[in-house]
């Protein structure tokens, strides 16, 4: 069985990407032969159609409500089949995976399609294509075109595969606003020697980039009465920020993780800034406070904080309660404090409640009360005892994220990667206004802080015959409170990708339903009852309009008569 061709076909507009994958495989054999399609694609994206075709007969995959799918399913289940082709494979990957019986000497193609929208990071957005085709293949192709109207301001590629030979297999050409970007190895280029059948490729490939910026209330773009507008300010100051680290050190974080946990937290402390103030607690079934109050990160403070780092061992049970409890305290309580910053409680637990309080609800209603819309929580869960969505869910009712940290080499690097996107507050309480009467569908609007790197994304749907479309922003900065006022001519933005061939019509439209999407799902998970329900209900309407394959819906493939008849691909999901 031979993969004879592989494309990769990706289109990024103004920060939206639609990546097409197709594989062409032929089964040389005389006799019938498995051939196997395994794709590995960002957990932000979402599938959205994916096809066989053998022979010239198309057997396409089928978007449906996740219950009714399943319904439908559990028959083939209980005759013994397995189930579920998507599943997680790492930190920011998950794997498509399908197999199908090809007659002697017959053809299949299989084709995948995902979307997903660029979220900015550290002052750079990346797309990120997983390459593995694990043989030798004739055609092989990725193909990269990227549009941004703002202007491109920087690009780069880098891969983990890369050699000399295959450095030749790729150009990239750039002017302005549109980048190309062409991978296409030969056979030879792709060999690890000339004498062995033995692939490079196997790896990430990454465009990374970032777009210019120059009216200060953000760049609004339009298309078909969709608009999106994206603000991400720079070269403002920094507000100071308040923040207690709250580290768990029970007997499982014992080894490479409190090593790590240890590692990661001496580079955080240098690059505290002098205006910041800092706390540490650690806590197993005891709770302790480094110190009974913050303190300034002073060259002194910091010097005196990393020797009690550097002491830090792992033993005994987890008072998550408690330990968060006396962190929400010694804010509440903090004097001295900048007039103007920024309070968080960063936590780092590999378990669960297993001392004092336990019933995570409860926990969860006193760290609300506590918080009380004052402070922002971050809850990071190390490797996979923890119960992630426990984490998930108290961080995100308390104007946080969680993220799960994996444990590899590289845990440190993610702890500090982690708190790099939150060491640089430029703007607390943010109000992007559009006019009411002219808006709809319009996603969340109302940001408790921005952080120097990330991107503010509203995107909504405009009602009538608009002209201008003026809009207003309301945000404090670390000296003053700033409005910020745009008005963007409807028309002459619609022009802006009127004449961009390869690009797909609605995208905006289809950047407003991810959008959309994403945050009702976000927003369900620290929802309660009938709220919970209406928000998943939207959610589900959305994902089968726009047919993405969301953690509501599946997508049904079925497969030619005399194979397990129908599999199903679900969306994984972080919390499992």
């Amino acid at each position: 069985v031979q993969i004879y061709s592989l494309y990769v076909d990706c289109k990024v507009t103004s920060r939206f990407a639609h990546t097409v994958i197709t594989s062409k495989i032929v089964n040389r054999a005389n006799e019938s032969r498995e051939a196997t399609f395994e794709v590995e694609l960002p957990k932000t994206a979402f599938i959205t159609n994916f096809s066989m075709s053998i022979d010239g007969k198309v057997y396409p995959g089928i978007i449906k409500e996740k219950a009714s799918a399943r319904k439908e399913y559990d028959s083939a289940v209980s005759r013994g089949q397995s189930a579920g082709l998507v599943r997680i494979t790492g930190r920011k990957l998950e794997q498509f995976h399908v197999s199908v019986s090809v007659a002697a000497t017959s053809k299949v193609t299989f084709e995948l399609v995902y979307e997903e929208l660029l979220k900015r990071q550290l002052g750079a957005f990346e797309l990120l294509i997983k390459v593995r085709p694990q043989q030798l293949v004739k055609h092989f192709q990725i193909d990269v075109h990227i549009f941004e109207p703002q202007g491109i301001r920087f690009l780069e590629t880098n891969s983990s595969f890369m050699t000399n030979e295959l450095t030749e297999a790729l150009t990239k050409v750039q002017n302005e606003t549109k980048a190309h970007i062409l991978f296409k190895p030969t056979i030879d280029q792709q060999k690890i020697n000339p004498d062995l059948d033995e692939t490079l490729l196997d790896g990430d490939f990454v465009v990374r980039y970032d777009v210019k910026r120059g009216a200060t209330a953000g760049d609004i773009q339009v298309v078909n009465g969709y608009f999106v507008h994206y603000f991400a300010p720079h070269e403002m100051p920094v507000i100071p920020k308040n923040v207690i680290f709250v580290i768990d050190r029970s007997g499982s974080m014992g080894g490479r993780k409190i090593e790590q946990t240890r590692d990661a937290l001496l580079k955080v402390l240098q690059d505290l800034r002098p205006e910041d103030h800092f706390g540490f607690i650690t806590f197993n079934n005891r709770v302790v406070e480094w110190k009974s109050s913050l303190l300034q990160a002073t060259a002194e403070n910091v010097a005196s904080a990393t020797g009690f780092v550097q002491t830090l061992s792992a033993s005994g049970g987890t008072d998550i309660n408690r330990a968060l409890l006396t962190a929400l305290s010694l804010l509440e309580k903090a004097k001295g404090l900048p007039e103007r910053s920024v309070s968080m409680v960063i936590l780092l637990t590999d378990g669960q409640p297993t001392s004092g309080e336990r019933n995570v609800e409860i926990i969860q209603e006193n760290i609300q009360k506590a918080v009380n819309g004052k402070y922002a929580l971050f809850c990071l869960g190390f490797g996979f005892d923890v119960s992630y969505d426990f984490l998930e869910k108290m961080a995100l009712s308390n104007g946080g994220i969680a993220r799960r940290i994996y444990e590899n080499a590289d845990a440190a690097l993610q702890l500090q990667g982690f708190y790099d996107e939150v060491a640089t507050p430029i703007l607390m309480k943010i109000e992007m206004q559009y006019p009411e009467n002219a808006i709809e569908g319009l996603t969340k609007n109302n940001f408790k802080l921005f952080f120097e790197g990330s991107e503010i994304v509203v995107s909504g749907k405009i009602k009538n015959e608009l002209d201008l479309l003026p809009v207003e922003i309301k945000a404090q900065s670390h000296a003053s409170d700033l409005t910020l006022k745009e008005e963007a001519n409807v028309k002459e933005k619609e022009q802006v990708f009127k004449n961009q061939s390869y690009i797909f019509g609605n995208f905006i439209e289809r950047l407003w339903a991810y959008l959309t999407i994403q945050q009702l799902l976000e927003k369900s998970i620290s929802a309660q009852g009938e709220d919970q329900k209406t928000l998943e209900a939207r959610a589900l309407e959305l994902s089968l309009r726009y047919n993405f394959v969301t953690p509501l819906t599946s997508m049904v493939v079925t497969k030619p008569a005399g194979e397990q008849h129908e599999e199903l691909a679900n969306k994984p999901t972080e919390a499992g």
